[in-house]
C-alpha cells in the first residue's frame, strides 16, 4: 500500500534533549495507527511533524509524498486533518458550530468574509449529522460540552476529505459517556473503507478505539514496539514503555490496562 507518512532516522532536539529520537517509522494508507507512551515520551512532538507543525533537527519526514523541508507546507497542510485540545482554544467561543466545520473549506478559524458555495454548507451539514452534532449546528462553540467540543473538533478535521487524519488525545477530560460515545463514533469512522489513514495519539488502551490496526509504542523518545496491534500491544511492551508491570485484558475489540500487582 501507497505509504502516507514516512520518518526516516527522525531526530528533534531540544536544549540538549532528543525529544525524538532516531525514528523509523512509517503509515500506509489504509491503516490507523495509535501512539502510546508516557508524558515526554515525544507522542505529540511526533504528530507535530506529521502535520508540518514542526520540522526536524535531522532525518527525514516524508508526508504525503512529500518531504519537509523541500516542499511548500501550504500546500500539504489542506490534504491533512487534525485536532487538538490546543486547536480548540484557538475557535472564536462565539461561533456557531457550523461555521466552525464550514470554515475548514478556507483553513481559517473564524468565519469573516470568506464566499462559500451551497456545495461547502451542504458537506459540513453532512459531516455534523455522521458525527451526530446536526441538532447543534446553529449553536455557538463556547456553550457545548466537553464531548461535543471534541466531536465538533474531529468534524472540522473531516471536513476536508484529507488524506492524512491526526488526532491528539481526542477523549482527553471526557467523561465515561462522552468517551464512550465518541469512541463508538470513531471506531465506525475507522472502520469505513474510505477513510483516510489516522494516527492517534492517547494515554490509555482503554481509549483506543475499534477499528484502529496499528500501535506505536513510544519511551523517551525511542520507539519500544511498532507494528500490527494484535501482536504489538502486550503486556511485555506496555511494561517496557511505561516502567511498572502491566497487566493487559482484551475483549471484543477493546484493551484495558492495570498495575500488576
Amino acid at each position: 500500500m501507497p505509504q502516507v507518512l514516512e520518518f526516516s532516522d527522525v531526530v528533534v532536539r531540544r536544549n540538549s534533549r532528543n525529544i525524538v529520537d532516531h525514528l523509523d517509522w512509517s503509515v500506509a494508507d489504509d491503516e490507523r495507527w495509535v501512539i502510546l507512551g508516557p508524558n515526554g515520551a515525544g507522542k505529540t512532538t511526533v504528530l507535530q511533524l506529521a502535520d508540518t507543525l514542526m520540522h526536524p533537527t535531522s532525518g527525514t519526514v516524508t508526508i504525503l509524498g512529500e518531504e519537509l523541508g523541500r516542499t511548500d507546507v501550504f500546500e500539504i497542510r489542506p490534504r491533512i486533518g487534525f485536532a487538538s485540545s490546543a486547536m480548540a482554544r484557538r475557535v472564536p467561543p462565539e461561533e456557531t458550530v457550523l461555521d466552525v466545520v464550514l470554515t475548514a473549506a478556507f483553513a481559517v478559524m473564524g468565519r469573516w468574509r470568506e464566499d462559500y458555495e451551497d456545495i461547502d454548507e451542504r458537506r459540513a451539514l453532512r459531516v455534523l449529522a455522521e458525527w451526530k452534532l446536526d441538532h447543534l449546528a446553529d449553536r455557538t462553540f463556547g456553550t457545548l460540552s466537553d464531548g461535543e467540543q471534541k466531536r465538533v473538533q474531529i468534524a472540522r478535521a473531516v471536513m476536508t476529505d484529507p488524506e492524512l487524519l491526526l488526532l491528539d488525545e481526542p477523549t482527553a477530560s471526557l467523561d465515561l459517556g462522552a468517551r464512550e460515545e465518541l469512541l463508538l463514533l470513531l471506531s465506525g469512522y475507522a472502520s469505513a473503507p474510505t477513510t483516510p489513514a489516522m494516527v492517534m495519539v492517547t494515554h490509555h488502551v482503554e481509549e483506543i478505539p475499534v477499528g484502529f490496526t496499528h500501535v506505536l509504542l513510544l519511551r523517551d523518545g525511542r520507539p519500544v514496539a511498532a507494528g500490527p496491534i494484535g501482536q504489538t500491544l502486550t503486556a511485555a511492551a506496555l511494561t517496557e514503555t511505561f516502567g511498572v508491570p502491566i497487566a493487559l485484558d482484551h475483549e471484543s475489540g477493546r484493551y484495558a490496562a492495570r498495575a500488576d500487582v
